[in-house]
């Protein structure tokens, strides 16, 4: 009698053992329970895995040992992300004897059964089924095992890499687009996002900005795949435009217009928050293996990573340009005579804005100030700080007051907000504000320039910042040492001496931060030989391209050829201000000149004026006659600082000589002046005598030489003519 016979009652059907049926199909069943980490098998299961045929319990060490090592690892992938999912896993695993010799292959398909925490423990449910190993003329390698792992391997890597690297969303969506997945490859690419209830689309490929619009009529409330994943946090996989149609009808009429077969809509999570969704569309159908649910649910995570990278460091550059706008200022209206360049280039990690800063301010004089300064640090602190005392700075000077009581007045302000510091933190504060750390007191260097544009007179304070450069006429660069005191914010009390002299016309002013002199690991004496050749090789017709020169030698592509001999490498803000005279007072015709006054409370600054005549004498043909100057000038400048009560004025001046081009050379013109109306004159000092000798060796090393009373006190000269070296 027919078995399907519907007139049969059904209680007379009986049907074998489930047991017996999976047996007589060389079918095995296992199950593991993560709880006590025992695995159970029946005598197929057992006699598939290489065991002797009977049920056995093996620990997970032991059962293990049955399979290969890449195998196992590949199959606890499978299981978690089964787990995530709820889905079946499906692997294939190597079966080794003894002597690690693979006797057959088995295919296992289980499904996880957890309770309502994962944490607490989940079953295994599954079945061994032996599969037949391909032979040499089969299409692909499994899953699992041979080429498809290993190039599976080596993309997931190969797009950590990319992602990783990739700084903004715009460069995320790009190299998310250009993925080529081993074995399958999506044809169509979108990521949303979700803006209050309504989704968004970030970025998509392989389909029109105007097909795209219309998913953003969506909400996360509708019945939409990109929906469900932001509610559910789950992966949602369609392998066919029938199970599409089923699942989703209310949006498939959108769908059913492109010529996909299948779609995976994966979530973009971090820290267990769902930033948005991830779709992939192939124009042919896909069956989601749990190895292709794999690559694809490791690239969502990188892809939710690098995402949420780049949307973090992009806000963070829009809030630095914001607070770089708002510090920083652009230089002020044309100044006469004059003209003037800056630069600010930002430290290359973390907040895009520091310490540094510049300015430029209109004085009630008519005449202006530059400022250039650092405040310690390069957090949000530091730029807190810098924007303060600018405004600072720029209210004491409006106030008319000179560059030594400006310079104080801020030093005491910088001072104060410490102390308010220190006094914020004793207080507590108020509640649940974060207290202030009273160790986290700041200082600033800071020069501060006052400039006459008629008479191209500089006054200048210093508080422990760099000293400013000269380039002159003819493309000569020395230093200008100039009176300071301690950085700002160190000791209310500290005075600021102004030092005084005159830009030239065809000269060029450079003011600059430590950071333009010292990154690429070089210290204040290396890196200043470094940008004194750049200052050097450029003119002052073009301020602008002079200022980015200067940056680009030390912090552009090039920058590696000009390394420091130091270990520390580490980066800091740089800005520049350069200042040039261009209005023409007298022809200038290859001269050079420097000028500088000597205080009696400042004898130090004589050591600072040898060392700038022999800067002015850099290419002077004779070293002895170098020599001879220096030693000259300071014999001049100590016997006004000796014999006199006044200050010493210095002024040298290299010009031509000759008309015609064969009788053209150089000569060197020293002159130091005081107020005393005693003039000097020569003495034969004993042998053991300390002083006396200053005349003599004048007479001896000099050209010609002598002193010319004027109005008020005196000037000696001497002159030097250039002599082949």
């Amino acid at each position: 009698m027919r078995t399907d016979d519907p007139s049969r009652p059904a209680e007379e059907f009986s049907l074998p053992p489930l047991a017996a049926i999976l047996g007589d199909l060389a079918i095995g069943v296992w199950r593991w329970d993560s709880g006590t980490g025992r695995i159970h098998l029946d005598a197929e299961a057992a006699r598939l895995c290489g065991l002797p045929a009977h049920g056995q319990s093996l620990t997970e060490a032991a059962m293990r040992a049955c399979f290969h090592p890449v195998d196992w690892g590949e199959i606890d992938d499978v299981l978690q992300l089964a787990l995530v999912e709820g889905t079946l896993a499906e692997a294939r695993l190597r079966v080794l004897d003894g002597r690690r010799r693979q006797i057959r292959v088995v295919r296992t398909r289980c499904r996880p059964v957890a309770g309502a925490n994962y944490e607490d423990g989940y079953e295994l449910f599954g079945t061994f089924q032996e599969v037949t190993q391909p032979g040499p003329d089969a299409a692909a390698p499994t899953p699992v095992i041979g080429d498809w792992h290993r190039s599976r391997e080596a993309f997931l890597l190969d797009a950590g890499r990319a992602l990783a690297e990739a700084a903004s969303t715009e460069e995320v969506l790009r190299v998310a687009a250009g993925l080529s997945m081993p074995g399958f490859s999506p044809d169509g690419l979108a990521v949303f996002g979700v803006q209050g209830e309504r989704l968004t689309v970030i970025g998509h490929r392989g389909q029109s900005a105007d097909d795209l619009a219309l998913f953003s009529d969506f909400t996360v409330a509708d019945r939409y795949p990109a929906a469900e994943v932001m509610r559910s946090g789950r992966a949602v996989y369609l392998n066919s435009r029938a199970e599409y149609q089923r699942r989703f009808p209310e949006s498939w009429p959108l769908i059913s217009r492109y010529p996909r077969q299948s779609w995976a809509y994966l979530p973009l999570a971090v820290g267990g928050r769902t930033l948005g969704a991830w779709m992939a569309s192939f124009a042919y159908p896909v069956a989601f293996t749990p190895d292709e649910r794999s690559v694809l649910a490791t690239v969502a995570r990188m892809l939710a990573q690098a995402l949420s990278r780049a949307g973090a460091a992009e806000s963070e550059r829009e809030l630095s340009d914001g607070l770089q706008r708002s510090m920083l200022p652009t230089l002020g209206p044309r100044i006469p005579g004059m003209s003037a360049a800056a630069r600010y280039v930002p430290t290359g990690g973390g907040l895009q804005v520091g310490g540094d800063w510049y300015d430029m301010i209109p004085l009630p004089s008519g005449r202006f100030a530059l400022v250039i300064g650092d405040v310690q640090g390069h957090d949000v602190r530091a730029a807190g700080l810098m924007g303060q005392l600018r405004i600072a700075l720029r209210a004491y000077a409006s106030e008319g007051h000179p560059p030594d009581a400006v310079l104080a007045r801020a030093g005491r302000f910088l001072a104060g907000m410490a102390d308010s510091v220190v006094q914020g933190s004793s207080d507590g504060g108020p509640a649940g504000a974060t207290a202030p750390d009273p160790d986290d007191t700041r200082f600033a260097t800071c020069l501060y320039v006052e400039v006459d544009p008629g008479s191209g007179v500089l006054e200048i304070a210093r508080a422990g910042h760099p000293e400013p450069a000269i380039r002159l006429a003819d493309g000569t660069v020395v230093l200008r040492p100039t009176a300071g005191g301690l950085p700002l914010g160190v000791d209310p009390d500290t005075d600021y001496p102004t030092t005084s002299f005159q830009l030239d016309p065809g000269e060029t002013l450079l003011m600059c931060t430590d950071g333009l002199i010292e990154t690429g690991g070089h210290d204040l004496e290396t890196g200043w030989l470094r940008i004194r050749e750049v200052f050097q090789e450029h003119g002052a017709d073009d301020l602008e391209e002079l200022a980015d020169s200067l940056v680009q030698a030390v912090h552009g592509p090039s920058s590696h050829h000009f390394t420091g001999p130091l270990a520390d490498r580490r980066e800091d803000d740089i800005a520049v201000l350069l200042l040039s005279r261009t209005a023409p007072r007298r022809p200038v015709s290859g001269a050079r000149r420097i000028a500088l006054t000597v205080a009696q409370d400042d004898p130090e600054r004589v050591a600072g004026a040898r060392q700038q005549v022999r800067e002015l004498l850099h290419d002077w043909a004779d070293g002895e006659q170098v020599d001879s100057a220096v030693l000259l000038v300071s014999e001049a400048l100590t016997n006004v600082l000796v014999h006199t009560d006044e200050d010493a004025l210095l002024v040298a001046e290299v010009t031509l000589t000759g008309a015609e081009e064969h009788e053209r050379g150089r000569r060197l013109r020293v002159e130091v002046a005081d107020g005393s109306d005693e003039l000097p004159h020569k003495r034969r000092p004993g042998e053991l005598a300390s002083s006396g000798r200053g005349l003599i060796l004048t007479e001896l090393l000099a050209d010609t030489w002598g002193v010319a009373p004027q109005g008020e006190g005196k000037c000696i000269w001497f002159e030097l003519a250039e002599r082949e070296g």
